[in-house]
């Protein structure tokens, strides 16, 4: 899982590295909210911690951060954002990359994930919403929600 993590690194890099860096691209978070279909498990819903999204086009953002997970442990993120779908006003697509943190997957390791996503962006503030899929008893599933700010 550490190369799939040091790719996924390689792959945001490389991505951010076509152009110029722009400031304004950078989209700042405190975290998730995460509305579990598991309600009785006693998951922690509010997610805080800190977060990055970088829009380097129309269709693609790189993505990193740290929050509190739903099990109460840290967990880090590094991926990408890909949404070539927009829907009145909404960028629809996937995000892919890669979590750890969670004991019960992977011991609390890295793994990948693919989720579903959707995004509303104006001039400063945006929402990720994305479909968090349950797998077995490692991860418990979700509606989770991102507030964003950009300053411009």
């Amino acid at each position: 899982m550490k190369r799939l993590a040091c790719l996924l690194c390689t792959c945001t890099a490389a991505l951010t590295a076509h152009a110029e860096f722009d400031a304004s691209r950078v989209w700042i978070n405190a975290g998730f909210y995460s509305a579990h279909f598991d309600t009785h498990k006693g998951l922690r819903n509010a997610n805080p911690g800190i977060g990055f999204e970088y829009r380097i086009d129309d269709t693609w953002s790189a993505t990193a951060g740290r929050f509190r997970n739903s099990n109460n442990a840290n967990s880090n993120y590094v991926g990408a954002y890909y949404q070539p779908w927009t829907w009145a006003g909404v960028k629809l697509g996937v995000v892919a990359g890669a979590f750890n943190g969670y004991p019960n997957a992977y011991q609390g390791g890295w793994f990948p994930a693919l989720i579903p996503t959707a995004s509303l962006e104006d001039q400063h503030w945006g929402l990720n919403v994305a479909w968090v899929p349950p797998l077995k008893d490692r991860l418990y599933g979700a509606v989770s929600f991102q507030l964003k700010y950009r300053f411009r």
